[in-house]
Order: C-alpha cells, then sequence, then structure tokens
C-alpha cells in the first residue's frame, strides 16, 4: 500500500484564493458603518420573503368568521407589512432609504394557521431584502396582535429570504429542501 505524496508547498501557494466574505456594514477597524451606494448602477430589483404564524383551530376560525372586534385581522396584517417595508430604514438602522415602485403581502391560510409571503420591487441602487423581511414579520406580529385574546399561544416563524433578483450579486433563489 503506498501513500499518495502530499502536494508540494510551491503548487498550493500557486493556487488562487477566494476572498473571504466580509460584513459589509462594518469597517476595517470594526466600527459599524452605512454601505455607501453612491457608485452602484440603478437596476431593477426584487425581494421575495416567506414565514409563518401557527394558531389554534379556535383563532383561526375567528379570522374566517370577519367577528373579530378589532376589524379584519388578514387585512389589517397585510396594510401593516407593506406600510412596515416602507418604513424600513426607520426600524433597521443602516437600511438606506428607499422609494419602493411595487410591495405586495399575501396570507395564505394553512392547516396550522397562515403562511405570509411579500414580494418587494425598487429601480435602485440597493436592493430589497430587508424591506420584504421586515414585511413579512410585522404582518405576522400584526395576526398576532389581532387574534392574541383568544391564542396566546400563537408562533411566528421561519421568517426567511426566499429569493433576490437584481444588483451585482445577481439571481438568489433558496434552494427547497425536501422533508
Amino acid at each position: 500500500m503506498t501513500k499518495a505524496n502530499p502536494p508540494s508547498r510551491s503548487a498550493s501557494a500557486r493556487r488562487p484564493r477566494k476572498a473571504r466574505p466580509t460584513l459589509t456594514h462594518v469597517d476595517k477597524k470594526g466600527r459599524i458603518r452605512m454601505v455607501d451606494v453612491g457608485d452602484k448602477a440603478v437596476t431593477d430589483r426584487e425581494a421575495v420573503a416567506r414565514g409563518s404564524i401557527a394558531m389554534s383551530k379556535d383563532a383561526r376560525k375567528l379570522i374566517q368568521s370577519g367577528n373579530n372586534k378589532k376589524g379584519d385581522p388578514i387585512q389589517a396584517a397585510r396594510l401593516a407589512g407593506i406600510m412596515a417595508a416602507k418604513k424600513t430604514s426607520e426600524l433597521i438602522p443602516l437600511c438606506h432609504p428607499l422609494n419602493l415602485s411595487h410591495v405586495a403581502v399575501d396570507l395564505t391560510p394553512t392547516r396550522k394557521g397562515y403562511d405570509i409571503e411579500a414580494r418587494v420591487r425598487i429601480s435602485g441602487k440597493t436592493g430589497v431584502e430587508m424591506e420584504a423581511l421586515t414585511a413579512v414579520a410585522v404582518a405576522a406580529l400584526t395576526l398576532y396582535d389581532m387574534v392574541k385574546a383568544v391564542d396566546k399561544s400563537l408562533v411566528i416563524g421561519g421568517i426567511e429570504l426566499v429569493e433576490k433578483k437584481g444588483g451585482r450579486s445577481g439571481h438568489y433563489r433558496k434552494l427547497k429542501v425536501k422533508s
């Protein structure tokens, strides 16, 4: 049985090394900073985020019945998500204020509660991932607020970016994992 010879130092030194990813909001001295997007090109950008809220059967029935004293929880959550996307830079310290061209928030009933999806678009110099994620989170929190009198055990979860288009980094789509 023979051992393979390890590569020589000179051979490994010749291989190009990949640049280590860096945090864009931290400078070389470790100080927090806002990213300068002034030199970036204006491109069409879109982000899609998803999340969910699980709730009791009673809470689901209350939402579907339309008999909630506070009003329609689905419409309130949708509107709150849209408003949150527009206010993201006021909530997340280093986000740029953006002039969004489109925000859609959809809530779809499931066996355990609701799936929430936000789609945000812009023609601009920076992406809208944070706006889409914020829309989902605030829509879920609003739905929680609307039905907490019936069910305090609601669970918000799975908030994630599922797709991003445009900009320097190109198109990202989260791979679906089979369960």
